[in-house]
């Protein structure tokens, strides 16, 4: 530009200031300039099965086994409206992704259509490492017949593998039978939001957490079932002499995850839905509707945590592109009602020490979805950090509560060097609702399985803000407890832990640690469906309880439970001092899984020493077992062959009736 007075340094100075205030507020590209890792398919595009197999011939298959666990590669697919005839298979890392309003704007008509098929077939594995994988908004009539008499949608997963926004025209199976003496182990999972005309047959899952849905029917349990706002969900029981299923008629609060949908002239947009209170079944109701010029699209090969906390700075959404991001310092979410989405497991590591996420504190409306956070090689607090313990003020309710979505973090597995890290998630602030959350420090990493308390992480979760909700939440290995909850008021719904398997009994047992702790000064909790398994691989480990929680009138489990999976300890109670012992020797010496749960409300002694009456338990279900007992545990041996055979023989019948076994 020319000036005419060049000697004018104010108007060059003020000119400055403006360009730069433009830049700062420039909207962003609609459509956005999308990297190589997300793929926009269209009806007419005819590569779309040749760029998924090559995708998951990276990210998956059964040569090796479990192909691509440990992939830096990361995929995102996303379908415009219409209809598709491909067949497509999700790997490690990769999310498949409907762009229209409804789900049922994007239809897949191909044989199998979208699925997930276990990584495994030796049935002892199956989908047990069937991880980190996603699939949304669309709609499926998939008739498939995967076994003899089972036609449908295949999706056999474990942990951190959710379906969401899908409309099933056919069954749903969520587990997979090749061959042998029984159906591949799965150790899932999460379903919310969707919709199942037919049945859905879980099969040989353990446990499945399955939140505001409606499903033709359900066949099949295992250990712990749960199920919160769904139409059509099984009658509840506990114990194994039924099914053991918990039944939560309404969803308390909740927001569904944020999505992308494609307008009709191309352009994107970020759909925000809304708070809900006390819903059952699905909404597919768009909520926000916020075009990509206000979102931006952040690239593992350019962006920094410096780049992205500037765009975060200005207000801007961020949608994170799939990739792998090195970041030196935490991304600062410091507006309310700010927005940070994952494509194809987009993965948040700590470079230097450092939180990947902070969310400042009294930040209302904050969403965080679709995330992978790994820890470093440097020591480590946490890595996502949401609201300040030293922060007295929190968002209120009528703000709206922070959602936390398909967020999965992990210490070590990846990487070939030590990763660490004191705590996965710390939430510091009240009204934060956690939507499904696996938090793992890995008992297998690239090199093989772990020993020696390689790759140390001390605390999955710590809850301190109250009114905290959680839905699905699984938390594994970590090395002191799994769960650290001492906020009021806290929900939770379908929790699943392991205990590490590479501890002595001096450095666990003695220590007392235990893998869901309500802290001792806490007076209102409710949880329903906990499960706390355990494998002590490597030494003999004795934990007192499973469960620690304080004796108090608001303090209720609805039927917790203890697993003895394999391994040389033993759990001696469910719930501070009530349940039977769950170990190699119960109830009897023969090998396999045993499983203990307290059914019914009774005299609960504080595992603080203090004794005195408290109806702590409650349980679900009319036969809820034993049957009028005043000893309200039960521990049932099985092997674990026979487990997974029992547990899918209402959905294997046909299938052995054919291959006779």
């Amino acid at each position: 530009f020319f000036f005419e007075n060049k000697g004018n340094m104010g108007q060059l100075v003020v000119f400055v200031l403006i360009q730069c205030f433009m830049l700062l507020h420039a909207k962003r590209p609609n459509p956005p300039r999308w990297p190589s890792s997300v793929r926009v398919f269209s009806p007419t595009d005819t590569d779309i099965e040749q760029v998924v197999n090559t995708a998951y011939r990276t990210n998956g298959g059964h040569v090796p086994p479990d192909n691509g666990q440990f992939s830096d590669a990361r995929y995102a697919f996303l379908f415009k409206p219409g209809t598709y005839s491909a067949d497509v298979p999700v790997g490690y890392y990769t999310q498949v992704v409907g762009l229209g309003d409804s789900p049922d704007d994007v239809v897949f008509t191909g044989p199998k259509g979208v699925h997930s098929e276990e990584g495994n077939y030796r049935f002892v594995v199956g989908a047990l490492n069937s991880f980190w994988r996603s699939a949304e908004n669309f709609k499926s009539v998939s008739t498939y017949p995967w076994f003899p008499g089972y036609n449908g949608m295949l999706w056999a997963v474990s942990q951190a593998a959710p379906l969401r926004r899908v409309h099933v025209q056919t069954s749903l199976l969520l587990f997979q039978y090749t061959f042998g003496d029984a159906a591949g182990f799965a150790s899932g999972g999460f379903m919310a939001n969707s919709r199942v005309d037919g049945p859905v047959f879980s099969g040989s899952q353990q446990q499945w957490m399955t939140r505001n849905c409606q499903v033709g029917s359900w066949t099949g349990a295992v250990w712990n079932m749960v199920f919160v706002g769904v139409e059509g969900a099984p009658r509840a029981h506990c114990g194994v002499q039924g099914k053991a299923t918990v039944v939560e008629e309404r969803t308390p609060v909740v927001a569904e995850k944020p999505y992308i949908t494609i307008g009709t002239d191309g352009r994107f947009f970020l759909n925000i839905p809304a708070v809900k209170r006390g819903t059952s079944g699905f909404d597919w109701a768009p909520g926000v509707r916020v075009p990509f010029e206000d979102v931006y699209v952040a690239d593992s090969a350019t962006d920094t945590a410096a780049t992205i906390n500037e765009q975060l700075a200005n207000g801007l959404h961020v949608v994170f592109a799939p990739g792998v991001y090195q970041l030196d310092a935490a991304l600062h979410i410091t507006h309310d009602h700010q927005v940070l989405l994952g494509l194809g497991l987009a993965t948040l590591v700590s470079a230097k020490g450092n939180a990947v996420v902070h969310v400042d504190s009294s930040r209302a409306g904050v969403r965080v979805a679709g995330l992978l956070l790994e820890a470093g090689p440097l020591p480590t607090d946490v890595l996502l950090q949401w609201g300040s313990s030293s922060t007295a003020t929190s968002p209120s309710a009528d703000a709206g509560p922070g959602v936390i979505s398909d967020v999965f973090a992990r210490v070590g597995g990846s990487s070939r060097q030590l990763t660490q890290a004191d705590v996965m998630v710390r939430i510091a602030d009240a009204n934060v609702v956690v939507d499904n959350a696996w938090l793992w420090r890995a008992d297998h990493d690239v090199k093989g399985l772990v020993y020696n308390r390689t790759n140390p992480c001390k605390v999955g979760l710590q809850v301190e803000g109250a009114h905290v909700t959680a839905y699905g939440l699984a938390v594994e290995h970590t090395l002191e407890d799994q769960v650290q909850w001492t906020g009021e008021d806290g929900q939770v719904f379908f929790f699943q832990a392991e205990l590490p398997y590479d501890v002595t009994q001096q450095e666990f047992g003695d220590a007392g640690y235990a893998g869901y702790r309500v802290g001792p000064n806490v007076q209102r909790h409710i949880a329903k469906g906990v499960g706390v398994y355990h494998f002590f691989r490597d030494h003999k480990v004795t934990v007192k309880s499973g469960i620690v929680a304080p004796m108090a009138p608001g303090v209720q489990f609805d039927s917790p439970l203890s697993v003895y999976l394999n391994g040389k300890g033993t759990v001696q109670h469910v719930l501070n001092d009530q349940g039977l012992t769950t170990s190699p020797t119960s109830p009897n010496k023969d090998p396999g899984a045993h499983q203990a749960w307290v059914c019914q409300a009774a005299q609960v002694h504080n595992a603080f020493g203090e004794r005195r009456p408290c109806t702590i338990v409650k349980s679900q279900g009319e036969d809820c077992e034993p049957k009028n007992s005043s000893e309200h545990s039960v521990a049932v041996k099985r092997s674990i062959v026979s487990r997974i055979q029992r547990s899918v023989n209402d959905t294997l019948s046909r299938v052995q009736r054919t291959l006779k076994f």
